[in-house]
């Protein structure tokens, strides 16, 4: 059976920066939060793009978080870029993931 599916799936040499952020509910936060989310996201993504250190992938809102995806080559960089677009977000608490190497060493920020 062949599908089409626009999934990302990680190539093996990527890294990946992964936000998490609580909400003001238990479900998808409010529209003012999500819509602040959505710029923030958007903001980052020209900003990984024009820098060339990757991209952002995309959120998950539930369960009173939203957690956004982003993948490079080097997560550190990606992170740097990203960086000051997460600490501005309000939404706490908050933390982002960094998945590094190919062994996926895995080192935490809190915002």
């Amino acid at each position: 059976m062949d599908t089409d599916f626009d999934v990302h799936k990680p190539e093996a040499t990527e890294e990946a920066v992964i936000a998490h952020y609580c909400l003001s509910d238990d479900e998808f936060g409010s529209l003012t939060e999500r819509e602040a989310f959505f710029d923030a996201e958007q903001t980052m993504a020209a900003a990984a793009e024009e820098a060339r250190v990757g991209e952002v992938d995309g959120n998950e809102f539930g369960g009173g978080e939203v957690v956004l995806y982003a993948y490079g080559p080097d997560a550190q960089a990606l992170f740097k870029v990203m960086e000051p677009t997460l600490r501005s977000l309000p939404f706490r608490p908050a933390y982002v993931v960094l998945r590094q190497g190919s062994s996926e060493t895995e080192s935490r920020v809190e915002l």
